[in-house]
């Protein structure tokens, strides 16, 4: 039986891809920091699944969800363990902004670059970054928040090149929805100023698009639009735009 890790198993999008990979006869470990959450999850799913309470924030508690679970012929990373904070960046926290670049940006990067060895030598696999629209922009408001869906978005995009370039059977792709019908939005204190995206429905994108070998996927024609209409306005106005959808937010 194929074998994914499912960070953020315990809400959201990871919560429904993991569902979605189990529909699909995969075996899922689903890691999250809320261990009830987990249980709940496992008791839904069946015994295809593997719970393991694990704060990503940490660099060494991703190294041991490694060294765990590295000889179990892993074939699917979904990093999707991730927050926002929304505010004036001179008034948000430092610490909770650092546990944000912890979970965001640190934790992406030592699992993929862990598991990409192992997949690389095997010459088979799938990783599934989840980031955001937010990482095509820069954000006023959110600054911290898209500046770590930034590095995900960048990250992903120059290991898919070499990918390609080294003639590799691995796929790499980035998830970047708008906004998702999710707990997101009560961690970042923030409100819906467009229609949320239905998590099941971008689960499901998520993973036919990491299967097709797509780059970014992006599961909405208005947000493929928005991408595409900042490569036609200057930078500042493109900013002034994210301020101001971002205050409509708070």
């Amino acid at each position: 039986m194929r074998k994914a890790i499912v960070t953020g198993a315990s809400s959201g999008i990871g919560k429904d891809i993991a569902r979605l990979l189990v529909s699909r006869g995969w075996e899922v470990i689903l890691v999250a920091r809320r261990t009830q959450k987990l249980l709940d999850l496992k008791k839904e799913l069946g015994k295809n699944t593997k719970c393991v309470r694990c704060d990503v924030s940490h660099e060494e508690e991703c190294k041991k969800l490694y060294e765990v679970f590295k000889n179990e012929d892993i074939e699917m990373l979904v990093n999707c363990a991730g927050f926002g904070l929304c505010g004036e960046f001179t008034e948000l926290s430092l610490d909770g902004e650092l546990a944000m670049i912890d979970t965001n940006i640190k934790a992406v990067h030592i699992l993929t670059k862990l598991f990409l060895r192992d997949f690389r030598k095997k010459n088979k696999g799938y990783i599934l970054n989840v980031a955001s629209i937010a990482g095509f922009f820069s954000g006023p408001l959110m600054a911290t928040y898209y500046a770590t869906k930034n590095y995900v978005v960048s990250l992903t995009g120059a290991i898919y090149e070499e990918l390609q370039r080294s003639g590799s059977n691995v796929k790499i792709s980035a998830l970047c929805p708008g906004p998702v019908d999710t707990e997101f939005n009560d961690v970042a204190q923030v409100k819906f100023s467009a229609e949320p995206l239905d998590s099941k429905t971008v689960a499901q994108q998520a993973i036919d698009g990491l299967m097709q070998g797509k780059l970014y996927i992006i599961p909405s024609v208005k947000i493929k639009c928005l991408k595409l209409a900042k490569r036609f306005l200057p930078d500042k106005t493109v900013t002034h735009f994210c301020y101001t959808f971002q205050q409509k937010k708070r």
